[in-house]
């Protein structure tokens, strides 16, 4: 049985792993609430366009990895927290990897992203 929060997590990698602008934006508006926030070392941005702007960002510095669950994602009163990696379709390495921590709001779309970088590249 798949938990709300699995399933916002898998929203979550969809929006990540969209590929083009259209399907982006469709996978953003599926997995975030419409003022919903994303919130890293790097970003701070909230609602679907800037959060979408975050995502293409991320995917146009590194062409050819995919971001993966690592692990479970373990949840309770609307909160959800889970691992993951950047990992490379070439060579199935992973030079980035992180955890985050979101909210849901009450049709278990995410409300807020706080996300930490554990792995980044030195260079």
């Amino acid at each position: 049985m798949t938990t709300q929060y699995e399933a916002a997590v898998a929203r979550y990698f969809e929006a990540w792993n969209a590929g083009g602008a259209e399907e982006l934006a469709e996978a953003v508006a599926a997995a975030w609430a419409e003022d919903g926030s994303y919130t890293d070392p790097l970003a701070d941005v909230r609602g679907h366009e800037g959060i979408a702007a975050v995502i293409a960002g991320a995917q146009e510095q590194f062409p050819g990895f995919a971001f993966r669950q690592a692990g479970t994602a373990e949840g309770h009163h609307g909160v959800a927290r889970f691992r993951w990696e950047l990992v490379s379709l070439a060579d199935g390495s992973a030079p980035v990897a992180g955890s985050d921590v979101i909210t849901l709001d009450g049709d278990g779309r995410i409300r807020t992203v706080t996300g930490f970088l554990d792995r980044v590249p030195t260079a």
